[in-house]
């Protein structure tokens, strides 16, 4: 359906995403007008295609998906343009001004600043300002319809235009493939598609070297790989492309070539195969290599008598270390990186507490950090000392549309410590800028469990820095933490033991339902956080976090989703709500940040004092406390407090979170969980079931088939990770630069 008509008003317009509100008169008829939108005025005649909704509390609104902006033609229209504050400086009085002396001619005028500087009042050097901005203004609308007609929808077209400005044209005419690179949220099917329209041809050098990039990329998204073997993306390129050209493996292997000397890509022979990544993936795990090696070789020894320390504060604690706990104290105070690592209940956090204490009564300065919001907080609440995510150590600051660590490698953290918490979890990316921030001579603690699931981001770092042999490793392996009536942390270890875990339902906090299909998998799980574990455990059900290995069948993640919020947060009266795809958003439901936005503003009130900072991240959970359907943005309280407003077009980013997948649970830890076991799911492994179980705090329940689990414990496969960080170690010990 199309509308056409005079903006008559501007309710709400957001300058960050360009959702905007807007009345618009059709003939005799006066329409609300919703939708992602260049900077647009009153006055301004609009074109736009979409369809009618209505709201329960608004009444009909017409939502926008196409829009064509033309200058308006009335004298009453121009004015409030020119001085609707688009066009930056121009006031109400100037604009009278101009549209008094030129007319209807007035915005062909604003293309001559010798004309405009002819009006009373209005010096060359401001009509040259005027007319500058209003040619800017005119560049954008332009750029946005013509990358509306090559099918892109606006709320893409203002991310383009963002990036390449006054070039968006002439950039995406000339290479569409470039868009893959610069801009989130557009892949190579996207990009094929406007090169299509283009008539860029198939087998464009273009085309080639952006589908080798893509899928570098794609395999440290998807798979976490740094890197893929050269026969991989070569199939695999050749797969994407379809090139119906005799030479297409030659033009494939060519753009690989082209693109290695053009220093957008490496190729590394290690031994097994050659590697093909991107430079920058390169560069990154070959400055791990150099400064984890270098931290290892300065660490300044310490004058030191660390087992009278130990025993010091044994005495405080009241309790006696295990030898093998006390051997990890003594390594992390004498060894510039230390590696401490082991399952749940094996005193990982005891060992910190006593690093902790031990660094401070040296008086050195030490800071604690982890991965996630949720990791951060757990690691305060048992130390008893501020923990911070590795962002806000580091400080991430975003401007100019990109993010940057304010602590970097010009500027270091005051800091002769660091111990990081939860490091399976960490990916390259991450870890290196953290390395980057590092004084010389600061001690690095690595503190996480091997088993677990690795990091959602490319890398597998804590792995890789057991495996490569070069730095101290201590295992935990004593379990501490249980009661006898108690079955998670044995039951874990169990399991990742390759032994079968008890499921005879004889513990107070470890049970197993016997299902043998998704159909009564899903009935299962939705009785237990509904009405039996409530009553059972006294807690709410949005308290209780249910595991699922896949997203898709009835036991999945999407289906779960929805029938436990129908149950748990149904439609009311009450209640705010709005539709985003295939999923319903309403006030109370619980949600997870599904990627990583630096820019996101966030509050935190503690006390009377409110700290308002940037950055939420992949994996945070919170719930939806208000709903604003008039101005179309609703505001999440984290976990950790912190509170933040998105607008309807940021929803992409959000997932309903009753049920999340086992890999999105990494390094979050619930009171209750619930494992919805779908023996459909192919990847059946044991440090999946493993990392599921080790998120529960009181409360186990598994619901599926014993054969399932069974299959589970027993495959101890793991998705290999493509990684040179090991490759790269042993390189830089060969250089003889470090006495290791």
């Amino acid at each position: 359906m199309e509308l056409n008509g005079e903006i008559l008003k501007v309710i709400f317009s957001s300058p960050d995403t360009g959702y905007t509100v807007l009345d618009v008169k059709c003939e005799e008829s006066v329409f609300t007008v919703v939708g992602i939108f260049p900077p647009v005025s009153e006055g301004q005649n609009i074109s736009v295609e979409g369809k009618f909704s209505m709201k329960s509390q608004y009444g009909p609104q017409f939502s926008a998906e196409k829009v064509v902006i033309s200058q308006p033609s009335k004298l009453t229209g121009i004015v409030k343009f020119l001085s609707s504050g688009l066009i930056h400086g121009m006031g109400p009085a100037t604009a009278e001004a101009i549209v008094a002396k030129y007319g209807v001619d007035s915005l062909e005028m604003m293309k001559y600043p010798v004309e405009i500087a002819k009006v009373k009042g209005v010096s060359l050097k401001r009509a040259t300002e005027f007319c500058m901005n209003y040619a800017q203004l005119q560049k954008m609308q332009d750029a946005i319809m013509f990358l509306q007609k090559l099918g892109i929808t606006i709320n893409l077209a203002l991310k383009i235009y963002k990036v390449y400005e006054v070039k968006t044209e002439d950039n995406v005419r000339k290479n569409p493939y470039m868009l893959v690179d610069d801009i989130d949220g557009v892949g190579f099917a996207t990009a094929d598609r406007i090169a299509a329209e283009l008539g860029i041809k198939r087998d464009s050098d273009y085309r080639i070297s952006a589908a080798l990039i893509y899928l570098l990329k794609e395999a440290a998204t998807r798979s976490g790989h740094n890197y893929l073997p050269e026969n991989e993306l070569m199939s695999g390129a050749l797969e994407l492309l379809c090139l119906e050209t005799d030479n297409a493996q030659e033009r494939v292997h060519d753009n690989i070539e082209d693109l290695i000397m053009l220093g957008e890509l490496v190729r590394y022979d290690t031994g097994e195969h050659v590697a093909i990544l991107l430079k920058k993936n390169f560069n990154i795990e070959r400055n791990i290599a150099r400064k984890l090696l270098t931290i290892q070789q300065e660490a300044a020894d310490f004058r030191v008598d660390v087992d009278g320390e130990v025993r010091r504060f044994e005495q405080f604690a009241g309790f006696e270390l295990h030898p093998n706990q006390a051997q990890a104290v003594k390594a992390a105070i004498e060894n510039g990186v230390q590696i401490v690592t082991g399952g749940p209940g094996t005193g990982k956090t005891t060992i910190v507490k006593c690093i902790l204490n031990l660094f401070k009564n040296l008086g050195q300065k030490v800071a604690l950090c982890a991965p996630t919001g949720r990791a951060a907080k757990r690691l305060s609440q048992a130390t008893g000392e501020e923990a911070k995510t590795i962002h806000r150590m580091l400080d991430l600051d975003w401007k100019n549309g990109e993010g940057h660590f304010s602590y970097n490698e010009n500027t270091r953290l005051d800091l002769d410590a660091v111990i990081v918490d939860e490091v399976s979890m960490v990916d390259e990316y991450v870890f290196n800028a953290m390395l980057n921030a590092l004084e010389r001579g600061t001690r690095l603690v690595l503190v996480g469990d091997k088993d677990q699931l690795a990091s959602v981001g490319a890398g597998n770092v804590l792995n890789d820095l057991i495996k490569c042999g070069r730095f101290p490793v201590s295992y935990l392996t004593q379990i501490y933490r249980q009661s006898e009536s108690s079955k998670i942390v044995p039951n874990a270890h169990k399991i990742n033991n390759g032994e079968m875990p008890d499921l005879d339902n004889k513990s107070d906090d470890f049970f197993f339902e016997e299902r043998d299909n998704a159909e009564a998998i899903c009935a299962s799980t939705i009785a237990l956080v509904t009405k039996r574990l409530p009553k059972y455990l006294g807690m709410k059900p949005q308290d209780i976090q249910v595991l699922c290995p896949m997203k898709r069948s009835l036991a999945g993640t999407i289906n779960l989703n929805r029938e436990l919020q129908r149950v748990v947060n149904p439609p009311s009266a009450a209640k705010k709500e709005f539709r985003y795809g295939d999923s319903v958003f309403r006030e109370g439901d619980k949600v997870m940040q599904m990627q990583n936005d630096y820019q996101r503003d966030w509050s935190q009130t503690n006390g009377y004092k409110v700290e308002r900072g940037t950055g939420v991240y992949n994996g945070d959970i919170g719930i939806i406390t208000e709903i604003n359907t008039q101005i179309m943005q609703f505001t999440v309280r984290f976990d950790d407090d912190k509170v933040a407003i998105y607008q309807f077009s940021d929803t992409e980013q959000l997932s309903l979170a009753y049920a999340v997948t086992i890999h999105k649970s990494q390094g979050c830890e619930f009171d209750a969980v619930v494992i919805a076991l779908d023996a459909n799911y192919m990847l059946q492994t044991r440090n999946l079931l493993y990392t599921a179980v080790t998120r529960a705090k009181k409360m186990v329940v598994i619901s599926g088939s014993k054969k399932c689990v069974q299959r589970m414990v027993r495959n101890n496969e793991t998705a290999r990770r493509y990684s040179l960080l090991i490759n790269l170690i042993e390189q830089e010990i060969r250089g003889g630069f470090y006495d290791v």
